[in-house]
This record gives structure tokens, sequence and C-alpha cells, in this order.
């Protein structure tokens, strides 16, 4: 199985805010991979980017985003984006487009996002996103 953490799950994991997100992630089974999406990588070197004085969250991101599977955006991740793009359209509902990507790119590897934010349950394609931060 892979799980895909969005960036907020990732957030968390690293500041060291949720310790069950933690202890989840390295509690998973040798044969399941824990990965981001390169959408994600892209969102925490913006954050980064804002936060220049920030070294010390700086070095922690690098050293987990080192550690960690970096799965690339792909063709078959823009085909399955513009799909939910027009879906949620038609039905009236927003949500941003770089968590519309990251829904698009677990999609796509067949992942279990793992997130907490509500704004992927509006993404009806997406199978049952996890969220590993329940001590928050």
């Amino acid at each position: 199985m892979i799980y895909l953490l969005d960036t907020n799950m990732v957030s968390y994991i690293v500041r060291g805010r949720s310790m069950v997100a933690s202890n989840r992630l390295v509690a998973l089974p040798s044969e399941d991979i824990a990965a981001v999406s390169t959408i994600t990588v892209a969102e925490i070197r913006y954050g980064l980017a804002k936060r220049p004085e920030a070294t010390a969250l700086r070095s922690l991101m690098n050293s987990f985003l080192a550690s960690i599977q970096v799965l690339p955006w792909r063709l078959e991740e823009a085909e399955v984006y513009g799909s939910i793009r027009a879906d949620l359209e038609k039905k009236g509902v927003t949500i941003g487009n770089m968590d519309m990507m990251i829904a698009a790119h677990a999609i796509a590897a067949k992942a279990t996002l793992v997130t907490n934010d509500k704004a992927f349950t509006q993404v009806e394609q997406l199978s049952s996103p996890m969220n590993w931060a329940t001590d928050l």
C-alpha cells in the first residue's frame, strides 16, 4: 500500500505536533510505502521561502524530504486533475488547486491520501482519505 502524505501531515510530523502521526509513519510495515507528491514538496518550499529565518525548520524539512519517497507529477495525474476540477466546478464546489492536484496524484498512484484537511472530502473519486493526526 502507498500512503501519500499531504502537506499538513508532513508539517505535523516534522514539527512534532502529532506524535500519533509520527508513530504511525514509523510503524508502517516494510511492504508499505510512505511518500509525498512533488506538489507537496512545492508547497513546503513555498512556505519555507516565505520564512527565510526558519533555518531550523528548513533543516528538519530537508532531512524529512531526503528520507521519504517523492512521487513525480506525470501525465496520468494531469488527466485525473482535469476530471476532478471539471466535476467539482459542475457541482459548484471549490477547493484549492494544489489540493486538487494532490488528490489527483493520490488517485492516479492508487495511494491512500493521509491528511487532516477536510477539503479532500469534496473529491468523490478519492477513496478513503486517512487522518493520522488524531491527537490534534
